[in-house]
Formats: C-alpha cells, sequence, structure tokens
C-alpha cells in the first residue's frame, strides 16, 4: 500500500568499511528498500548524527584486545556488515505500509525506536544492535522499519530536524542510565560529558523524575546547560581542585549517582564525589557508565569499590518499555530537543569532520537532511554562514 510514489531508487550514504570518513561514498543508485510483514517504509526527512557513527565507522568497539579494529559483536558474531548505511535516529513519514499494517498510517510523521531488539521482551535488552550497524539505517531517502518501532509524533510544535535530535540513541541511553542505577526523586547526579546528546538528555529526564542534576561541561556552556535544568555546571579542568569544585555546588554533600560518559582518568575523580562522607549517604553509590570520550582504560583500586560499596552499570541501549516512556514524555512537551546544526546528506564528510572538531559553542546534536528534503527541513537550522 502506498500514498505517494515510490522510487526504485534512492542517494544514500554507503560505508564501505572501516577507517576514516573517506569510507563513506555517496550514490543516488541504491536499491529502495520494500517494507514486508509488519514493517512501514519511512521517507526520512531527519536523522540525527550520534558518536556512534564515528565510532564504528573506525572499528573502535574492542572487547578483548585494546587495539583491535572492530565493531560490538554482543550476540556472538558482528553484524556490520560493508556496505552499510548508518543512522540511528529517523525523524520521517510513512509513505508504504507492508503486509499486516493498516493503511491509516500512511501519512504519519513519527520516529524510529532505534534498537534492534533480539526478540519481544519488553523490559530487557541483552545484545543490543540498532539501526545504522545491524540494519540499514537513515543516512538515505527511505528506510524500511518494524511499524510497531516507528512512532507516531506529530507534535506541530517540533520541525522535523528537532525531532531527529531527539532520537532514542541518546535519550534511551541516557534513561537507561537512570534506570539501571535507579536514580530516584532528591538525589542528587552527577552528568559528564553534558553538553552532548545524552548529556543534555540526562539533564532534562532528571528533571521529569525529580532529581538533581549538576553537569559537568566547559563553563562556556554553563548557560544553556542551566537552561535546560542543570542545578550547576563544574568546570571539567584542573583535576586536582575538581571534588572540591562538586562539593562546593552541593554544599558539601556526597554526589548520589554519577552519569559517567567520559571514562579515562575522570572515573576515579567522579567516585570520589560519592564517597567522601559515607555517614551522610542514604543509598550506595553507583556508578552508571555508557560512554568512554577521555579514554577506554581508567586506573581504579578495587579496594575503594568493594569497602565503599560502588556499584557499577555499564549500560549500552535500553528496553521498548523505555523507548515507549520517552516517546509518551516527547508527545507531552516534557523532553525540549537541542538541537546544534542540520548538515545535507551529501556533505556528510564535513559534519563527521564538524562533529570530531567541533569548538565550544557546539551543545545538542547535528541532524543530516537528505538532499531532496533540505530546503523544507535542514536549511533553518543550517550552520551560520552555510547554505
Amino acid at each position: 500500500m502506498s500514498r505517494e510514489r515510490v522510487p526504485e531508487t534512492m542517494a544514500a550514504m554507503l560505508l564501505t568499511g572501516h577507517g576514516d570518513v573517506d569510507m563513506l561514498v555517496y550514490r543516488d543508485d541504491v536499491p529502495t528498500p520494500q517494507p514486508g510483514p509488519g514493517e512501514v517504509l519511512v521517507k526520512v526527512t531527519a536523522t540525527a548524527k550520534n558518536n556512534t557513527d564515528r565510532k564504528a565507522r573506525e572499528g573502535l568497539y574492542p572487547t578483548k584486545e585494546k587495539g583491535e579494529v572492530t565493531s560490538f559483536a554482543m550476540g556472538g558474531s558482528p553484524t556490520l556488515t560493508f556496505p552499510r548505511i548508518q543512522g540511528a535516529d529517523v525523524a520521517g513519514r510513512v509513505v508504504a505500509a507492508g503486509e499486516g499494517v493498516p493503511a491509516s498510517r500512511l501519512g504519519e510523521r513519527g520516529l524510529l525506536d532505534f534498537n534492534l531488539y533480539p526478540d519481544a521482551r519488553r523490559d530487557l535488552n541483552l545484545v543490543p544492535d540498532y539501526y545504522g550497524h545491524g540494519a540499514d539505517g537513515g543516512f538515505a531517502e527511505y528506510i524500511a522499519v518494524p511499524a510497531d518501532q516507528f512512532h507516531h509524533l506529530p507534535n506541530p510544535e517540533l520541525a522535523d530536524a528537532e525531532l531527529a535530535s531527539m532520537g532514542m540513541c541518546s535519550y534511551q541511553t541516557a534513561y537507561h542510565m537512570m534506570t539501571s542505577a535507579r536514580v530516584a526523586a532528591g538525589e542528587r547526579v552527577l552528568v559528564t560529558g553534558a553538553s552532548g546528546g545524552v548529556g543534555t538528555a540526562l539533564i532534562q529526564l532528571c528533571r521529569i523524575v525529580g532529581a538533581i542534576p549538576y553537569a559537568v561541561s566547559r563553563l562556556d556552556k554553563a548557560d544553556a546547560l542551566r537552561s535546560l535544568g542543570a542545578e550547576a555546571v563544574i568546570d571539567r579542568g584542573d583535576l586536582p581542585s575538581f571534588v572540591d569544585r562538586v562539593l562546593e555546588a552541593t554544599d558539601g554533600a556526597p554526589i548520589d549517582a554519577v552519569m559517567d560518559l567520559v571514562g579515562g582518568e575522570m572515573t576515579d575523580r567522579f567516585i570520589d564525589t560519592m564517597i567522601v562522607d559515607m555517614a551522610r549517604r542514604s543509598t550506595y553509590p553507583r556508578l552508571a557508565i555508557a560512554g568512554a570520550s577521555g579514554g577506554n582504560l581508567s586506573e581504579l583500586m578495587w579496594t575503594r569499590i568493594y569497602l565503599y560499596q560502588v556499584q557499577i552499570f555499564g549500560v549500552s541501549h535500553g528496553t521498548r518499555e523505555e523507548a515507549e516512556q520517552l516517546m509518551a514524555w516527547i508527545r507531552d512537551g516534557r523532553l525540549k530537543p537541542v538541537l546544534h546544526a542540520a548538515f545535507k546528506l551529501s556533505e556528510l564528510h564535513e559534519a563527521e569532520r564538524y562533529f570530531v572538531n567541533r569548538g565550544s559553542n557546539y551543545l545538542g546534536k547535528i541532524v543530516i537532511v537528505p538532499d531532496g528534503e533540505w530546503d523544507e527541513h535542514g536549511a533553518p537550522f543550517a550552520l551560520e554562514g552555510t547554505s
């Protein structure tokens, strides 16, 4: 079933192997996918860029050998094969429906739950994979996805690029960090890497559940982070004084839980903010880890971990239940987009370079818009001085 003519071929950016941005090849003759039973075909209007796109391209997901170039293979064998279309956080409109999908879905604007779930369980996801890695994603003009994972979000106050910037790769990771660490109302939460997509999502989500977020970032982003809900912003520099500056912001109270997106040498400092005065605590110290932008290796004293009873949670994706809750919060207007800029799909090389070398003015998400959709969905959000 289709409401509009769908071309036999489409434009897409193909990842052809591990390496630099030259491994991304733009083609305009890629076969358009067809929706199978229970699927919808989505005409892509915007897809958010995530750090995992770069890491997967460069093969930066080692799990055994420190320096191996590889993608993750949680299910036992690699699912990233080449060529692959990356892009997980897809916004667009349903233009065709597969067998078993009602025609009423045609025309719906929505957002993709990016997970490739291994089974139907709603509260557990033990083999995380996603569109743009184990299956083709949204750096293209069309994508075929399960109908029950493309969530209808009419929200006229949100442009498509803004909707894509609220994609599940960041927001669901953030929410799963919080649910794993059992973050509760009234708790003090240290959010590291606070200016990125997951960090800005964490700040908003903390406020929704009633927790108090303390952001770690550059001070030139303090006003923007406070406007999102950060109680205070702590400069990530000057390591020797870091813990003292966090405690000054909390009036001496220990941090209840850390949401760590940085890793490296900072992890030990983050733990210090939770164990300064165990007598003042009412819960165990909790460290949720979902990133390693500051380094993939951290040196920790295990005696500090078990004597202070620090609970550590490794977090990848989330669950169907969490995705549905986030979609409901978007519909209700409780989550706000943090969109930095849009780039054309054909200019993905430039977007990747900008993402890696982003400066102090960077906050939130970059989205990629198909060239044919640019005037309507991308141009209003282009970087100043670009078209």
